[in-house]
């Protein structure tokens, strides 16, 4: 298994499938256009193949709050389902841990959906702990997904 980090907006559209396992109504120009606006604050992404083929991603932010300073919050951590339980989630947390020390963060985050047990349990495993809620108020329900 071989980690990647993407550095281009065209590498990371190239990865577009995996993203509808989670995301099927995701079309290939929303996410275009939601790159278009990420990419320009601090967004990026990291890959995990096996040969030419991913088995997983996530994006990351690199950010600073007043209540934790410097973090890397991790977004839309996705592997592939013929893929799970092979190593590559615990080998790309582990990838993204050292490059949170490496930004000199002082913590690494996520979110989850609160019914997502079975990534919770991963979640523990890899260090993480529920510390608070994530509270929304939606306002486009036509533009969640």
């Amino acid at each position: 298994m071989e980690i990647r980090e993407l550095k281009s907006k065209n590498e990371m559209l190239a990865n577009y499938d995996l993203l509808t396992e989670v995301y099927p109504e995701l079309t290939m120009d929303e996410y275009s256009n939601e790159l278009d606006e990420m990419i320009p604050h601090n967004y990026g992404q990291v890959v995990i193949y096996d040969g030419e083929n991913c088995l997983g991603l996530t994006g990351f932010w690199i950010g600073t709050k007043l209540w934790c300073g410097r973090y890397l919050e991790l977004d839309n951590v996705v592997v592939s389902k013929k893929h799970r339980s092979k190593g590559a989630g615990k080998k790309l947390f582990e990838y993204m841990q050292e490059k949170a020390k490496n930004q000199n963060c002082n913590m690494l985050a996520l979110d989850s959906y609160s019914d997502n047990f079975k990534a919770h349990k991963f979640f523990y495993g890899q260090g993480f702990v529920p510390r608070g809620f994530h509270f929304i108020n939606i306002l486009n329900k036509l533009g969640i997904r």
